[in-house]
């Protein structure tokens, strides 16, 4: 197995100095901001709904990307070996942060079922199917890390630090599906519930004030997403084609490059408490808000002749969208 074991101490060094830059102040805001997170979705919400599920799991998975950080500038500055220690925090951070991912399309997909079909989300939508599902995410997500990182525990020297050309197969697997198919759904799902909103008939201006909030939440969460994880599996893709090609003289500037979008993506532990707890703080139950569209009040229109809706009928499908 060939590997390129050429070192560039100033760009180590450069990106030692750049990743405490980025990791000092999101270290340092991202534990008073997720511990008010956790207060404000485990203590102050008096409702269990599927959004604070989510977000309960988010805020864990984000304050483990925390805790391994420290051990990424280390990890970088000292070259430390695939010892215990390493295999430790590489479980927790290639588990931490594809968990974040997921949840946040879950996030997207959970509000995408509440606006757009109120009424299948009845039987769709429940905090305890939200548990089960984040529960069968962390035990997947945590037998495959652990399976994956113990089959090329040998093949490094170095912790967080591939330096053979051999191409990574279940790497790719994991930026394809862990990514970028939860990116798409993520765009999709998006995309389609501020078409809604925009689409909704306002009946009052204060209504009109709140779905302009929400399109406003829905797409800074919908930019922070991309801006965060897109550079770094983009760098991960390429550095997948660097082995291919077996192209070595390559492999440092892409290394590097992964370092550096890497501190984007492991920000956004930091971005989340502020995405959603604001959201949280202006719309506590936000699906509740706009439990209907345009699009479904047709249907439930064209379909008033054969069983009118009754205001009761209504008021359980806008309260099921908590």
């Amino acid at each position: 197995m060939e590997n390129c074991t050429k070192d560039d101490n100033t760009l180590q060094n450069s990106i030692v100095l750049f990743q405490l830059i980025i990791y000092i102040p999101v270290f340092s805001l991202g534990i008073p901001l997720n511990t008010v997170a956790f207060w404000v979705f485990c203590c102050k919400l008096k409702r269990w709904t599927e959004t604070r599920v989510y977000m309960i799991n988010l805020m864990v998975a984000d304050s483990f990307l925390l805790f391994a950080l420290p051990f990424l500038i280390y990890f970088t500055k000292y070259n430390h070996p695939t010892d215990k220690l390493c295999f430790t925090i590489r479980n927790i951070y290639f588990t931490n942060m594809p968990m974040s991912i997921l949840i946040i399309t879950l996030i997207a997909i959970d509000r995408y079922i509440a606006i757009k079909f109120p009424l299948k989300a009845r039987i769709l939508r429940s905090p305890l199917k939200s548990a089960s599902i984040c529960g069968l995410l962390w035990i997947t997500l945590i037998i495959y890390s652990y399976m994956r990182l113990k089959s090329h525990q040998r093949m490094e020297q170095f912790c967080f630090r591939k330096e053979s050309i051999q191409p990574n197969y279940p790497l790719l697997f994991s930026i394809i599906f862990g990514y970028f198919i939860p990116l798409g759904i993520v765009i999709f799902c998006s995309v389609q519930v501020i078409k809604c909103l925009k689409n909704k008939m306002a009946t009052n201006p204060h209504e009109t004030k709140l779905i302009q909030k929400a399109i406003h939440i829905i797409s800074v969460n919908l930019c922070v997403f991309i801006i965060c994880f897109s550079p770094l599996h983009i760098t991960l893709l390429l550095r997948f084609a660097v082995d291919v090609a077996q192209a070595c003289s390559l492999v440092s500037a892409v290394r590097a490059s992964i370092q550096i979008c890497a501190c984007l993506a492991n920000s956004n532990c930091c971005l989340d408490a502020f995405c959603y707890y604001f959201a949280a703080k202006e719309f506590p139950e936000f699906p509740s808000l706009f439990p209907t569209c345009i699009s479904v009040r047709s249907k439930m229109n064209q379909s008033q002749e054969s069983q009118p809706p009754t205001d009761q009928v209504v008021t359980q499908t806008r309260n099921s969208a908590l």
